[in-house]
């Protein structure tokens, strides 16, 4: 295993097999490419100490196995707030969209609260599956380990996940990059319907970051909910093994396959 994208120079990325998501051998799962998308974000040079707090990645399409093109700009510039935007591109086409909230940084260490107790280490989890007619690709390309739940049996689930290949070929990925390619799974793990018979995809994902992970592991706890219109939501508690680092949520389309 190697990673998954090569880079070509020029903002452009070679997508491998190990982006491939779980439908499609096609088509990508949406996790490596927001985590490109934050790469992209995070290279727009800022003028004071400052961190992204939310990011919004809107899905305009499937992102397919082919050459990608990422380019992020400053959108508004501020003091304290500032707004970015990235586009990823496959050809002319563009399969996804960023913007993001970065805010100057301050010392709140006095007045941390509000955070879900840190998850059991994943040292004490087992080792997680998932649903046999799922395929490979991303899902072989990361370690799993369930906390509570699974990914095979419906319902809630709580799991550990880390990448065993780095984001891009020659780099070792950045602590949100390694969040954001966990943080579009929410969806699948706390899936409660049988995905032979329904589709629940997400639109979007939009992520607020209280403070960057530390460590390879990011625990992903999640929960899906849908109502009478097909439509849903999964939320998501994103850990560290020292506690809660983010919030995730996905619009879901719900609907028979």
């Amino acid at each position: 295993m190697t990673a998954f994208y090569e880079p070509l120079g020029d903002g452009r990325f070679a997508p491998t097999e190990h982006t491939a998501g779980p439908w499609s051998p096609g088509a990508q799962h949406f996790g490596p490419p927001s985590a490109l998308l934050v790469r992209s974000l995070e290279e727009v040079p800022a003028a004071r100490e400052s961190r992204l707090a939310r990011v919004t990645v809107e899905i305009l399409g499937p992102a397919p196995l082919t050459e990608l093109t990422v380019r992020s700009r400053l959108e508004r510039p501020g003091r304290s707030v500032e707004l970015l935007s990235a586009e990823l591109s496959a050809g002319e086409k563009v399969v996804a969209r960023a913007s993001a909230w970065r805010l100057v940084t301050s010392d709140s260490s006095e007045v941390v609260a509000g955070g879900a107790e840190p998850l059991p280490p994943p040292e004490r989890a087992e080792p997680a599956g998932w649903p046999e007619h799922w395929l490979g690709g991303y899902l072989d390309a990361m370690e799993w380990r369930a906390v509570r739940g699974s990914m095979i049996d419906p319902g809630p689930a709580t799991v550990w996940v880390r990448q065993r290949v780095a984001l891009v070929g020659g780099e070792k990925p950045s602590p949100l990059q390694r969040l954001f390619a966990v943080a579009d799974s929410g969806n699948g793990v706390s899936n409660y319907l049988d995905p032979r018979r329904w589709w629940f995809i997400n639109s979007e994902l939009t992520v607020h970051i209280q403070r960057e992970p530390a460590g390879e592991w990011i625990g992903l706890d999640a929960r899906t909910v849908v109502g009478p219109d097909g439509i849903g939501t999964a939320t998501s508690r994103l850990h560290d093994p020292g506690g809660q680092v983010a919030t995730g949520a996905q619009a879901l389309l719900v609907r028979p396959r």
